[in-house]
């Protein structure tokens, strides 16, 4: 489906690093430095694998770019088990404590419009969320920390996470703990990219920042038949619309105000001719909700709803829904890390609060295990900024000198509390 993921050969792009921010600490050991000499080859790397993105579960080739890259700095990556996602440690003190760092590496079915060099090369796959990003701020992140630890100046050990499949279910997060990806480990850390926020800034939140996200999928059957005479049958066109009318309505009235509980369709379809009843229809949609006590209760909720609502049109009902993730919720320790982490490494102006969103994250997951927080790494370009999961969403490339500032930081500042 993709291209090999090789870099290409050649010259370096010029360095997009982000002007000096007032008041932030430089790196230790000369690893800005470094930094500046490696930037400009991460924005290469995010630029090939935004021209060659892989869909959730298939990021064979992505996978295969990461383990040569961190394999070339040194390290000892390995593959998880289905060969689409990477697990490094980066060694340090034996008796100090283990930091996962988190990056998911997967794309979206989108086309990609934009009129970019690095512009999709597969039809209808896209970097639409920032993952390219995420992938090229932890390689940078790692062949940092590969260089302390080849000093003796990393404090315990270091876990990169590179994960598949967070766009779809079941989550990829749930194959990396599930391949051991969270042993040993005391706290895990992840950025997202957040177009709303300009670069140098970076969006922190104790407790919930995303909502949980399931997927609610309603199929209905009738005998179909003629539409003179739909006594003698059973609409489901009328069903259909009586399930995505009322049903996301009268939830909203069975949880508290405050729980957030949204149900919206993105898909609807009954039936191929003006004059004939059919005999199938079918709606799928997302329900999210902002705390976990109505998430634990959503599935019941919905069941019985539809069964009230549909009840009286007769038609058959068969009701899929497919637990998701539950909200990320940060942990107030693990904040504390990332806001000094973010006042290191982008000056104390970088802090910025963030509301909690309504987008689902599978990082819950993981904090399902352990603490650990994720923040909002500031992306937005000048002009209009475009949301994530809309296909010609992009970047300022200067956030990914400031995410690996950030993550170097983190990682840093997480093992000296940990020990």
């Amino acid at each position: 489906m993709t291209s090999a993921l090789t870099l290409p050969s050649g010259g370096l792009l010029a360095s997009s690093r982000p002007e000096t921010t007032t008041g932030y600490q430089p790196l230790p050991f000369e690893l800005d430095h470094l930094l500046a000499l490696r930037v400009p080859g991460l924005i290469e790397t995010r630029r090939h694998i935004h021209s060659h993105p892989e869909l959730s579960g298939e990021e064979f080739e992505t996978a295969a770019l990461v383990h040569r890259e961190l394999s070339l700095a040194g390290l000892k990556p390995r593959l998880l088990p289905k060969g689409n996602g990477v697990i490094c440690d980066i060694d340090g003190r034996p008796d100090g404590p283990v930091i996962a760092l988190r990056a998911d590496i997967d794309a979206l079915p989108l086309d990609d419009p934009k009129d970019v060099p690095y512009r999709s090369t597969v039809e209808g796959v896209c970097h639409a969320c920032g993952h390219d990003v995420h992938t090229s701020v932890m390689l940078g992140v790692g062949m940092l920390l590969a260089q302390l630890a080849d000093i003796g100046q990393l404090d315990g050990r270091v876990r990169l996470i590179f994960q598949p499949a967070e766009e779809i279910l079941p989550c990829g997060s749930l194959e990396v703990i599930e391949a051991g990806g969270l042993e040993d480990v005391v706290q895990i850390f992840a950025l997202h990219c957040d177009p709303n926020l300009p670069v140098g800034k970076v969006g922190l939140r104790v407790g919930p920042i995303t909502a949980a996200a399931d997927n609610v999928t309603v199929r209905l059957t009738g005998p179909g038949g003629h539409t003179a005479r739909p006594h003698l049958t059973v609409d489901l066109v009328d069903a259909l619309g009586r399930l995505v009318t009322e049903v996301p309505t009268l939830i909203s009235r069975r949880v508290p105000a405050n729980s957030g509980l949204l149900l919206v369709f993105g898909h609807a379809s009954a039936g191929t001719r003006y004059n004939v009843i059919p005999s199938e229809a079918c709606a799928a949609g997302t329900l999210r909700v902002m705390d976990r006590d109505t998430w634990d209760e959503a599935p019941k909720i919905v069941a019985q709803v539809v069964r009230d609502v549909l009840a009286p049109t007769g038609a058959t009902v068969d009701l899929e829904y497919l637990r998701g993730r539950p909200p990320v919720t940060n942990d107030a320790r693990a904040i504390g890390v990332l806001t000094a982490a973010t006042a290191a490494a982008l000056g104390p102006d970088g802090i910025a609060e963030t509301p909690q969103s309504m987008g689902g994250e599978d990082f819950s997951w993981y904090l399902e295990h352990v603490p650990g927080a994720l923040a909002r790494l500031g992306v937005g370009r000048s002009g209009p900024n475009v949301d994530l999961h809309r296909a010609s969403f992009d970047v300022d490339e200067r956030a990914i000198e400031a995410g690996v500032r950030l993550m170097v930081q983190t990682a840093l500042r997480a093992l000296a509390a940990a020990r």
